[in-house]
């Protein structure tokens, strides 16, 4: 079965950076549309980049330009790089397939601390 597992969070003042990472077990990461969500206090888990297996990506528009998503197919890995972090951003990032239909990680809590 495969497994996610997000890292790479914590606690960062307003406009600082912060990279996340998923790790993916099993074989099939390379042939998978990827993405990062994200659920806030009180919200809905949402959809925040996403980047197909040849590279394409797309992001929210209330990420677009500060958030960047990458991927290392030969390390079963995905990343996202946060920049220019708001308040608004807090949530637990969470990485899965497009359209989430693997089992859901723990996820990684982000803070962003005004």
């Amino acid at each position: 079965q495969v497994q996610l597992v997000e890292s790479g969070g914590g606690l960062v003042q307003a406009g600082g950076s912060l990279r996340l990472s998923c790790s993916v077990s099993g074989s099939i990461f390379s042939v998978l549309n990827m993405a990062w969500y994200r659920q806030g206090p009180g919200k809905e888990r949402d959809l925040v980049a996403s980047i197909t297996r040849g590279g394409s990506t797309n992001y929210a528009d209330s990420v677009k330009g500060r958030f960047t998503i990458s991927r290392d197919d030969a390390k079963n890995e995905m990343f996202l790089q946060l920049n220019s972090l708001k308040p608004e951003d807090t949530a637990v990032y969470y990485c899965n397939a497009l359209g989430s239909w693997l089992p859901w990680g723990q996820g990684t809590q982000v803070t962003v601390d005004s």
